[in-house]
C-alpha cells in the first residue's frame, strides 16, 4: 500500500488518488533516502503548507529549493525548463489545495 492509503477521504477517495499525490509521493521517498531530485526539491518547495496539512516532510535544511530545481531541471531540458518548472508548481498546488479540502 502506497504512503496515503491509510488516510481516506470521505471514505471513497483515498490521498493517492488527489492530484499531483505521485509527485509528492515520489519526492518524499526520495527525501527519505538523501536522494536530490527534482521531485525532492518539488516537495521541500511546498513543505510549509504540506507540513500545515500533516504530511510529514524531513528537514533537510537545503535553502532556496527553487533556484537547485530550476538548475537541475534546465541540466535535464534545456529551453525547456522555465515550463516544466511551472507545470511541476501546478501540480504541487493542485495536490495542496486538494488536501487541505480533504482535511
Amino acid at each position: 500500500m502506497g504512503l496515503w492509503a491509510s488516510i481516506l477521504y470521505n471514505t471513497r477517495v483515498s490521498f493517492q488518488d488527489l492530484p499531483g499525490a505521485d509527485l509528492v509521493d515520489e519526492g518524499l521517498k526520495d527525501l527519505r533516502a538523501g536522494k536530490e531530485s527534482i521531485l525532492s526539491l518539488l516537495v521541500l518547495i511546498g513543505a510549509p503548507r504540506l507540513r500545515q496539512s500533516g504530511v510529514r516532510v524531513p528537514n533537510v535544511g537545503l535553502e532556496q529549493p527553487e533556484h537547485r530545481m530550476y538548475e537541475l531541471l534546465a541540466k535535464e531540458h534545456g529551453n525547456d525548463a522555465h515550463s516544466r518548472y511551472n507545470a511541476l508548481l501546478r501540480r504541487l498546488i493542485s495536490f495542496e489545495r486538494a488536501l487541505e479540502c480533504a482535511r
